[in-house]
């Protein structure tokens, strides 16, 4: 806990540090995540979250993901959301230890606004993912430990007027991916799919059939990959970005893609074809 009977820190009165993340290591380092990891978890089984993806589309970029989180062979939660608010002009989702990946989310959305509040700007779509490659390469020690966390970040960049997608590795390198991206135990399914199916230039109503069938797939071969269960009433948490900012599809527009896509699986298990040409 910060003392705050002599009054605020320095670091709280300063206008320098733009950044949240530096300045809670500096004011209280134990409330960071790495912080709070005080031995090894190796070998405990904690929930994971499973698969996600981002693909541009005419005017913006779209993220989806499932909604399984599993512990081993065990389904820990149906319906998870993986995919995240990260301010007006992006968004952040996670495959990992969930428990991690909810709070580097969380740093991430902070850092982002008190960016904003600081210098009175926004990060640029680069700047944002140097941001949240900072917080990946902080978790390294706990992703020794098994806590892993790979976030997916997808934004519209006002300055280009397109929507890009970055990936990154456990040790925060970031990479812009071109076109789009899958991550996740079942992302080489998602990905192949989205190999096919993919258009350049393709509207957003295409894009969100496009990542509905690709979750489809990944599902039908990673067990830990969660399918649309109309049973439940549980579908894929879809998100775009564009020039009007970050908006939530809502479940009744998802669930009635997924529906299609369902019903058009029982005489394509397979899924639409490509051209060979």
């Amino acid at each position: 806990m910060v003392d705050f009977s002599r009054g605020l820190p320095p670091a709280f009165l300063s206008s320098a540090n733009a950044s949240f993340t530096q300045l809670l290591a500096e004011v209280a380092p134990e409330a960071l995540p790495p912080g709070r990891v005080r031995e090894s978890v190796a070998g405990l089984n904690l929930p994971h979250g499973t698969t996600i993806l981002s693909l541009t589309f005419e005017g913006g970029v779209l993220m989806a993901g499932d909604r399984r989180a599993t512990m081993g062979n065990l389904i820990a939660q149906r319906d998870l959301e993986k995919i995240n608010y990260a301010d007006e002009y992006s968004a952040v989702a996670f495959a990992g230890t969930v428990g991690t990946a909810i709070e580097m989310v969380r740093l991430f959305q902070f850092e982002l606004a008190h960016y904003e509040k600081i210098e009175g700007r926004r990060l640029s779509l680069d700047g944002k993912a140097r941001r949240l490659a900072t917080l990946v390469q902080g978790n390294l020690g706990a992703a020794m430990q098994g806590l892993v966390v790979v976030p997916l970040f997808a934004g519209y960049d006002l300055d280009r007027g397109v929507g890009r997608i970055y990936s990154f590795d456990v040790t925060g390198g970031p990479y812009e991916m071109k076109d789009f991206h899958a991550d996740g135990s079942g992302s080489p399914y998602a990905r192949g799919a989205l190999k096919k199916l993919y258009r350049r230039g393709m509207s957003q109503e295409d894009a969100v059939v496009a990542a509905v069938q690709a979750l489809y797939d990944a599902a039908d071969d990673d067990s830990a990959t969660g399918g649309p269960d109309l049973t439940r009433r549980i579908y894929p948490s879809v998100a775009v970005v564009t020039e009007d900012g970050y908006r939530r599809l809502p479940e009744d527009e998802v669930r009635s893609v997924a529906e299609a896509v369902v019903a058009a699986r029982h005489d394509s298990p397979g899924g639409p074809t490509a051209s060979l040409r």
